[in-house]
């Protein structure tokens, strides 16, 4: 049974003692149906449980005709049907369609009947959805199928929200699955004619404007819920039906209804902005005619719920149109705009903000026809343009106080215009928004500079859509920065903010950066310094943040310009070389400025798809030619050489951490070197690497030690991909050698092997694989911990280079890759399984095993043996005779990884003698070994074939009843889900029966108790939520590890017989060996004085003292507790005393802590000494409330520093403490209350 069909009969099967019929009904009938497949031992299938579902309800029909069919809550035809429209989604499609006419013969004379009955109607639709996507072309032109089809397409009018949704569902996933090889389904034709018929009905009953016509009110109601059915599959329709359905749509706002009239606007739109996969998938001839009915139609400015519909589809509309026919969207464009322009005006947000998107569209439809115009009439007074007419209109409704409320709006839509003017008459001059709309941008930036401007936001949106189209040297020439002192002292506002829109692509040379910002910067940093020489560090941090704004902005000027060879000069390399080395804040927009203008160069010289996708629209749609980047390329090409060497000194004086993006740059610089200067710095890093390599090395150090070696192996891999075939051999050559391989620095060690991993997976080598596995076995002594990873990596690369003749060297790998699955790196141990799997597909491809060429074969075994996978397990397994319980557990888990990954592959007689003979260590007395064990066992009841398993289970089951009360490695927890698993596969019966002993069989009884109970947990809880998601088992995301230690028992409710909800499970290490304590009533704060809630106290157990507190009345106002005043003096004192007492608490209580001398918090031990402090604490406190309550009992005086009295002595002091009383405070003791209450500093009375 698939796993989700399983997850939905989880949902029902908990309801079999539900109080409400019609979930309890489908729970038992399902209940019956797998106690019978336990009975006839029929696998649970989606096939069998279908089956059964048709046979019973063909004898609940044949037994209810006669008195007639019931289709109340409780009766068995709505459960029989909710169960196969579970079931269906799951059956094989053969199935369904053999079953087909008895399908038909059931259930479609049901419709009818089913009419007044929402529930199992949903039911019938859902099953007849999986029936309809099932069937082939031939068998939906049977006569039933098509009624049925026909039935269920009218209840998507259906007035019951539920049916009409589930039918118009059932609907969209029938016509998203055509049967193949076609394309589109056929019954699509069949829901085009019932929509326009259904629409022409509904438009000939003209809804009257009177609120009495209720049949005016009918036809709306069926025309919105043919909408809401229509918007998911009017894409799924012909494309030659819209012609017909459209003007349907758009006669609808005729008849007066509001939400009809949004509905048909809403429908139009998406399709018009649907993206078109299909030629035919036309609508430009209608456009014409939406334009046309929409605009004779406008709706109240005031209308929120018509007019975003409307202004929508207009922009939508228009869009398209350009898109099919640019010349003639313009000729409607001004017509358009002007529509949508008045509802800038609205009173209304929604409307505004939906008019400022319908105008951005139609921003989107301007051509270069419609462009030019306006610019040659630049000037004029009157503008005749109607993009001149635009832009001035604009330009007035900016100083214009009426539109004052729709300032957010209109500046959005100045952004969307300049977005949208890129167009240049001549490829040197000027954009059309820097002609037509600067002096507006201007407007703009000076209104952005007053405090009380509201729309700061919006504005700088404008002027960093003006920075990215216009550049920023034509916007700062117009709005100047104002940030030195001069400026400041002639009263000019600066602009700082500017600076921040620089990083962006734009059209502005990068010679513009080097004779505008580095001056700038020059004349900043001396500022700064001088600010720091006078002892102003506030205005010089000031001055370091615009310094580090502006350079900050150098990436956006390197995006393949054109003056790139004349900008990037010498004098300004140096000080770009400069920076790098000395200002390491400044270091990264340098290194993301020097990848930019290489990559973008590249993509544009080369016209890759791939590459070009990666640049900026802003780049793509105003770049350079190719011939400019290729010219480009070459200059960079020169200047390769120089920018390696201070690139590669660069990630020599970085940290590890930071030398990923100085790698980045150097890839991308070494891909444009030539051959030439590619092997000048390969032989200048290779030398500085024999070279430190002859050094004394330090004593082993981390995993990722910052050596020099190490640095230049970094190097090196980057260099890899564009070796020569000599200077790789030689690299290889070198790397396998035992200076590198047997390096006491693990990080030299580990790079070493991913450089002969990444030499031998490029194909730059091609070694002789036995001679390079020899020498590596040569060198496993001196093998570090840490590089045992990739050494497996590079094993794993070496197999697709063994010859089908010399597989011989697979079982010499074998052993190491066999034992690598018990290292405790997680990374080691997968890369160790991917290596045991790799050898495993080796073998399976064929060839040829020369057992005389293995390492330590005997004579007698000698011979060729055929390669395959069940030879291959055969070399693993003799790992099961190894010398140490390690090997053998490690080949156990070897062997399981392997039976997963084959198990198709492998034979029945060879799986049989795998579980016979694992079987066997099961009743070792090594622990590791039984370990390894159960997981096998575990893999083999999930797994394996039943017929296989099933004969071994009288062995198997007493082999795992004697570990199943071992606590130790979580041995009792395994067995038990083992079981539980078993039992859910095998049958209780069948697993019950195997156990020998009446101790052993409790244990079975006991784990059936528990599931039981865990049933009538999840029935109670599901009772209570019943449309609740059940919970996903947790997945790691590899098969088998969900398989190996996925366990829904051990994360479940089975774990421990406790009546509480169920816990995760337990793990040992410091991830759980402290949390923090919340207090039920005070909410969670991390911020402040967490670290005094940090406790290691089991969250289960609580303070008696804490749980008294709960007991306490609340305000209900404030959640403060109220303690009513004691009258007594006694009161009083304890009263003053609770800094004291709080105080002492943290030192001495159970949940108190200590601070050692560095600073580290020590937790106070949870001892019986202190469980018994605080005990005796509470008891005074409820003895003199005890005692006040009884009347004629002397009240019991509570002497001052009782709390520092001795438990064991009589004696005042504690041992090796000080005197108490001295921490009596003076204050305290001199109390003067009475006569009777006056104590002394001593404490007496």
């Amino acid at each position: 049974m698939s796993d989700d069909l399983d997850q939905a009969l989880a949902k029902i099967r908990p309801h079999t003692t539900s109080s409400l019929e019609h979930q309890k009904a489908p729970a038992m009938l399902l209940h019956a149906l797998e106690a019978t497949f336990e009975e006839q031992k029929t696998e649970r299938s989606p096939t069998a449980y279908f089956a059964a579902l048709l046979t019973t309800l063909d004898g609940t029909l044949r037994k209810d005709k006669p008195s007639g069919l019931s289709f109340g809550e409780g009766d068995m035809l709505p459960a029989e049907l909710y169960l196969l429209s579970i079931v269906a989604p799951f059956v094989p499609v053969p199935v369904i369609r053999g079953s087909l006419n008895n399908i038909l013969s059931l259930t479609s004379p049901l419709f009818p009947s089913l009419t007044d009955y929402a529930p199992p109607l949903r039911s019938q639709i859902g099953l007849y959805g999986s029936v309809f996507r099932a069937l082939d072309r031939s068998q939906l032109e049977t006569q039933g199928v098509r009624q049925s089809f026909a039935s269920v397409l009218q209840l998507c009018l259906d007035p019951r929200p539920k049916v009409r949704k589930r039918a118009a569902e059932g609907i969209k996933d029938v016509l998203s699955s055509p049967p193949p090889p076609l394309i589109r389904h056929p019954y699509a034709e069949r829901v085009v004619d019932w929509v326009r018929s259904t629409l022409a009905d509904v438009s000939a009953n003209a809804i009257s404007r009177s609120k009495h016509n209720t049949a005016g009110m009918e036809s709306a109601e069926i025309a919105l819920h043919l909408l809401a059915f229509l918007r998911p599959v009017i894409l799924k329709l012909p494309p030659s039906s819209l012609s017909v359905i459209v003007p349907l749509l758009l006669s609808l706002p005729r008849l007066g209804n509001p939400f009809l009239s949004q509905s048909a606007y809403s429908i139009l739109s998406d399709l018009l902005s649907a993206p078109s996969k299909d030629d035919e998938m036309d609508v430009v001839a209608e456009i014409p005619q939406i334009l046309k009915a929409v605009l004779s139609s406008p709706p109240p400015k005031s209308d929120a719920t018509l007019a975003p519909a409307w202004l929508g589809l207009l922009g939508n509309a228009l869009l398209a149109y350009k898109d099919a026919n640019p010349q003639a969207s313009a000729g409607e464009l001004g017509k358009v705009w002007k529509a949508v322009w008045v509802f800038l005006e609205s009173s209304d947000a929604s409307i505004r903000r939906a008019s400022s998107q319908s105008l951005a569209l139609l921003a989107q439809c301007f051509t270069p026809e419609f462009i030019a115009p306006a610019i040659h009439e630049r000037g004029k007074p009157e503008p005749k343009s109607a993009l001149g007419k635009i832009i001035s209109q604009t330009q007035k409704a900016f100083e214009s106080l009426a539109f004052a409320r729709s300032m957010s709006e209109l500046l959005s839509t100045i952004a969307a215009l300049i977005s949208n003017l890129r167009y240049r008459e001549d490829s040197a001059g000027p954009t059309a928004a820097e002609t037509l709309l600067l002096q507006l941008v201007q407007s703009i930036g000076n209104i952005r500079t007053e405090k009380n401007f509201e729309h700061k936001e919006a504005a700088d949106k404008v002027l960093s859509q003006a920075t990215a189209t216009m550049g920023p040297a034509v916007l700062l020439n117009t709005l100047p920065l104002n940030l030195e002192p001069a400026d400041r002292q002639a009263g000019r506002e600066p602009r700082a903010f500017l600076l921040l829109l620089l990083a962006q692509p734009h059209p502005s040379p990068l010679e513009h950066f080097v004779s505008y910002f580095v001056p700038l910067s020059e004349r900043m940093f001396d500022l700064q310094q001088k600010a720091e020489a006078e002892d102003r560090q506030s205005e010089a941090k000031v001055w370091t943040v615009l310094i580090s704004q502006i350079w900050a902005g150098l990436p956006g000027y390197c995006w393949a310009k054109a003056d790139t060879r004349e900008a990037l000069s010498a004098a300004f390399s140096q000080m770009l070389s400069q920076i790098l080395y000395s200002q390491i804040e400044l270091r990264p927009p340098v290194l993301k400025a020097l990848k930019i203008i290489v990559d973008s160069n590249v993509a544009l010289a080369s016209q890759d798809p791939t590459l070009l996708e990666k640049l900026p629209a802003s780049i793509r749609a105003d770049s350079i030619s190719q011939e400019q980047a290729s010219q480009n390329l070459e200059f960079l090409r020169t200047q390769a050489e120089s920018w390696l060497a201070v690139l590669f000194n660069v990630f020599g004086s970085v940290n590890r951490e930071s030398r990923g993006m100085v790698g980045g740059v150097i890839t991308a610089w070494i891909g444009i070197a030539g051959e030439a200067a590619v092997a000048q710095a390969y032989r200048k890093v290779f030398d500085m690497f024999k070279q430190n390599l002859a050094k004394p090395q330090p004593t082993r150090g981390p995993a990722d030690s910052g050596s020099v070696v190490a640095m230049t192996q970094d190097i090196l891999i980057l260099i890899l991909p564009y070796l020569s075939t000599e200077d790789a051999s030689a690299l290889f050559e070198v790397t396998l050698s035992a200076q590198v391989l047997s390096n006491q620095d693990n990080g030299v060690q580990k790079r070493g092997y991913k450089i002969l991993a990444k030499l031998i997976e490029g194909s730059e080598v091609t070694p002789d694989i036995e001679s390079v596995v020899k020498r590596l076995d040569e060198l496993s002594e001196g093998l570090s911990p840490a590089a045992k990873k990739d050494r497996m990596q590079l094993y794993a690369n070496l197999l697709p280079s063994i010859s089908p003749s010399a597989l011989h060297i697979i079982p010499s790998l074998i052993p190491e890759a066999v034992l690598g699955t018990k290292e405790p790196s997680e990374k080691a141990r997968s890369a160790a399984f991917e290596l045991i799997v790799a050898m495993g597909k080796k073998m399976a491809e064929g060839g040829v095993v020369r057992r005389d060429l293995v390492d330590g074969m005997d004579e007698d075994g000698a011979g060729e043996a055929k390669a395959s996978v069940e030879e291959y397990i055969t070399m693993i397994a003799a790992g099961l005779a190894g010398a140490t319980p390690h090997i053998i557990s490690a080949t156990v888990t070897a062997m399981s990884r392997l039976v997963f990954e084959f198990k198709d592959e492998i034979s029945m007689k060879m799986l049989s003698e795998i579980l016979s003979t694992l079987l066997v260590f099961l009743s070792s007395a090594n622990r590791e070994i039984v370990k390894s064990t159960l997981g096998f066992i575990k893999l083999a009841v999930h797994t394996l074939p039943e017929d296989l398993v099933r004969p071994q289970l009288p062995q198997l089951v007493p082999s795992l009843l004697g570990w199943a009360h071992d606590h130790k490695n979580h041995f009792k927890a395994k067995v038990r889900h083992i079981f539980e698993r078993m039992i859910r596969r095998f049958g209780f019966q069948d697993v019950y029966s195997c156990a020998n002993g009446e101790e052993a069989a409790k244990v079975l009884v006991n784990i059936k108790k528990r599931k039981d109970r865990a049933k009538r947990k999840k029935a109670a809880a599901a009772t209570e939520e019943d449309d609740e998601e059940p919970r996903k088992k947790p997945t790691t995301g590899d098969a088998f590890e969900d398989v190996l230690y996925g366990s829904e028992s051990e994360l479940g409710d089975s774990d421990e017989d406790n009546d509480g909800p169920a816990q995760p499970g337990k793990r040992k290490g410091k991830d759980f060996a402290s949390r923090i304590r919340v207090d039920d009533d005070e909410p969670m704060d991390l911020l402040s004085g967490a670290a005094s809630r940090i406790t290691s106290a089991k969250g289960s157990r609580r303070a008696k003292h804490r749980q008294d507190a709960d007991q306490f009345k609340k305000d209900e106002d404030t959640g403060k507790m109220i303690i009513d005043e004691s009258d007594s003096d006694a009161g009083g004192a304890a009263e003053e005393d609770v800094a004291g007492a709080a105080y002492r608490e943290a030192l001495t209580s159970a949940d108190g802590f200590t601070r050692g001398p560095g600073g580290r918090i020590k937790f106070n031990k949870d001892t019986k000494k202190r469980r018994r402090e605080n005990a005796e604490q509470d008891e005074d406190v409820e003895m003199g409330e005890a005692e006040t309550a009884r009347s004629g009992k002397k009240r019991s005086e509570v002497r001052l520093g009782r709390e520092f009295k001795a438990k064991k002595a009589s004696g005042d002091l504690k041992k090796g403490a000080v005197d108490p009383y001295a921490y009596v405070p003076l204050k305290q003791a001199a109390k003067r209350g009475g006569r009777h209450n006056r104590t002394g500093i001593s404490g007496k009375r």
